[in-house]
């Protein structure tokens, strides 16, 4: 019944596609659930989105998993969670589906098997019964003689008679797809002509014993049948492509045009690896990083953009779109800048803050960090966490601080959590000089709230009233925040504010 529904699902595609605009952009990001989203996978699944909407067309998610033993359970969802986070919708994939689907390749294996007896009919591919011993064999002699291993096409040769035999004989076979001389070039759209002889590499496997199709058929199908236009994907699959061609030209069907992607570098000229894990989506989404800050810092590296108002501005996703070019896109490697993604980052707090619309999401989200972080003090009535506080806060730190999260580290604690009296010892002759102090700074209007004029004044007041100024900031400080080490007093008093400031030096000093 399974084969049945997924032969009707294929028929229905077909029916589609007589209708389909030949025209039509259609894209793909195919990434394999063997792990998380990173930044490299993130790049391509960008550069494909923003050229898909650059040409009006449409942006596919199809999940490669046809290598069954290197699938990680909840990869998928997890990597189609860290593309929505990022703003890369799809418009079709395996949870909203569309008419070109399964987009999930496991589940794609009789449209696989059907392909395959095309090419078995036309002479195209052949079955090969060679065992993994004689393929270990062919490449441990290889790398002894310092050449690439490849297989020596020994089951290309076979005659009918002695492939219906070795089928009696119940032996196991895989299919392989017999390449020929590629002498002319492909036209890459960011590299430009590109050739490679694919007979480089020895006849690919195909179709693998167990039924499971291999990267480069499965891919191949699935673009055709996707109706996929144009390919952007990796520079290291480039000497992949004059193979995907030669399978196209083996089935008669047009290839769409490929485009591949110069590899992103660290800062150190390292190549990116899948062990870092400070180059996975999800460190960066915990570390927080907005998602536009992120989309900037790469496509800062690697071009294919005509930034019209510099590095220094953290564009939206509408103004990418416009400014993409895929001619424009590194030929060369690109180094990533760690410092650039703090600076996108602040830029992007800074937008966030400056529409009023957004001011609900910041809020919640700095008081869910706030709590999460001072857990002891969520119910104990000490936390302050009135919205307009927290935006008074963030507008003025939002030149200071790279990410929400620098709002709660220990010399910013004072700013949520309302000391205290019995977190500090204060000296008893100091308390009517604060008092003092406190009725004087009810005199001053908010203009005058500011640290310069208050570092002005506290020493004025100190000098005025005979008092030693160190030992009363050091009091200050503790009935502000109930910390030893900090902010200067004067700049603490103008993060908390006239309000909050008069508040706690009555509540702790009375």
């Amino acid at each position: 019944m399974h084969r049945n529904m997924l032969r009707s699902t294929w028929n229905c595609q077909v029916t589609v596609r007589r209708f389909y605009k030949k025209s039509h952009c259609r894209v793909r990001f195919a990434p394999s659930p063997t792990g998380y989203l990173h930044l490299g996978g993130l790049r391509t699944a960008l550069y494909n989105y923003l050229f898909a909407r650059s040409q009006n067309g449409t942006f596919i998610l199809r999940i490669e998993d046809t290598d069954q033993t290197r699938v990680v359970p909840g990869a998928m969802e997890q990597l189609h969670d860290d593309l929505i986070w990022a703003g890369i919708i799809p418009d079709e994939d395996p949870i909203r589906e569309g008419p070109f689907g399964p987009y999930i390749q496991s589940r794609r294996i009789d449209i696989y098997k059907e392909q395959v007896k095309l090419l078995l009919n036309n002479g195209s591919a052949y079955k090969c019964f060679c065992s993994e011993r004689r393929l270990e064999i062919l490449r441990k002699a290889a790398v002894k003689e310092r050449q690439t291993p490849k297989y020596d096409n020994r089951c290309r040769h076979l005659t009918d008679q002695e492939v219906k035999d070795k089928l009696k004989r119940g032996e196991q076979y895989c299919i392989r797809f017999k390449l020929t001389p590629t002498p002319e070039p492909f036209k890459d759209l960011i590299y430009g002509d590109i050739i490679y002889d694919a007979q480089n590499e020895g006849d690919p496997v195909i179709l693998k014993s167990d039924g499971f199709p291999t990267y480069h058929f499965a891919n191949v199908v699935d673009d055709h049948f996707m109706e996929i236009t144009h390919v952007l994907r990796g520079v290291e699959w480039q000497i992949s492509t004059p193979k995907h061609l030669l399978l196209y030209k083996a089935f008669g069907w047009s290839p769409p045009q490929y485009a591949h992607l110069p590899l992103i570098m660290n800062s150190d000229n390292t190549k990116l690896s899948k062990r870092q894990n400070d180059i996975r989506v999800e460190h960066y989404r915990k570390d927080g990083i907005f998602p536009l800050a992120l989309v900037n810092y790469i496509t800062a590296a690697g071009g294919g953009f005509v930034h019209d108002k510099g590095l220094s501005h953290c564009y939206t996703y509408q103004e990418l779109i416009k400014q993409f070019y895929i001619h424009k896109v590194n030929v060369n490697s690109s180094k990533l800048n760690p410092d650039k993604l703090l600076e996108y980052n602040r830029l992007e707090i800074s937008n966030l803050l400056n529409n009023e619309k957004n001011h609900k999401f910041l809020v919640e989200k700095i008081i869910t960090m706030i709590k999460q972080t001072f857990p002891d003090r969520a119910s104990d009535g000490t936390l302050h966490l009135d919205h307009a506080y927290i935006i008074t806060t963030l507008r003025w730190a939002q030149n200071r601080i790279s990410r929400l999260s620098d709002l709660v580290n220990a010399d910013m604690k004072f700013l949520w959590i309302k000391p205290a009296k019995q977190e500090h010892c204060i000296d008893l002759k100091y308390l009517e000089m604060v008092d003092m102090l406190t009725k004087k700074l009810e005199s001053l209007d908010d203009n005058s709230f500011c640290q310069e004029s208050l570092k002005t004044y506290l020493k004025e007041f100190a000098i005025n009233n005979n008092v030693p100024f160190p030992a009363f900031m050091k009091t200050l400080r503790s009935l502000l925040s109930g910390l030893k080490e900090g902010p200067g007093v004067a700049e603490m008093m103008e993060i908390l504010g006239r309000d909050a400031t008069l508040n706690r030096l009555k509540r702790n000093a009375s």
